[in-house]
């Protein structure tokens, strides 16, 4: 199993260079946006100040509360799982049907098969409940 799944939160435990140029700091926080080789790397978004648009669609520092604010994106760079540290679980930031898509997409044919097969099991459960 992966340390990592997708769309989990993160951070640096070391900087690393950025591939456009400069360096990523310990520290900075990213998200998982693919695995690479069954866990073996991940590529992860990484994220900058707080910024949103001014008049002119430049970028202007901003404030998490500020209306219209943003993380800038930094690079989306390969990180290797020594070089990361969980900060929260994609489980705890969406909701549970959007990470139930996130782990069908990573599952076999077969296996989403399965998956459907049990879901329209509950489904009958379901009506068979609101009947009675």
């Amino acid at each position: 199993m992966n340390k990592f799944q997708l769309f989990d939160g993160v951070k640096l435990a070391e900087e690393i260079p950025l591939t456009d140029g400069g360096v990523a700091q310990t520290g900075t926080v990213g998200a998982i946006v693919e695995i690479l080789g069954d866990g073996k790397a991940y590529l992860v978004e990484l994220f900058g100040d707080w910024v949103k648009y001014d008049e002119n669609g430049d970028f202007m520092p901003a404030t998490q509360d500020e209306s219209g604010s943003f993380m800038e994106t930094i690079g989306v760079e390969t990180v290797y799982p020594h070089q990361l540290i969980l900060t929260i679980l994609a489980r705890e930031t969406m909701g549970v049907r959007e990470h139930l898509t996130t782990v069908l997409d990573n599952l076999s044919d077969d296996l989403v098969a399965e998956v459907r097969d049990f879901a329209e099991f509950l489904q009958q459960r379901q009506q068979q409940k609101q009947v009675s």
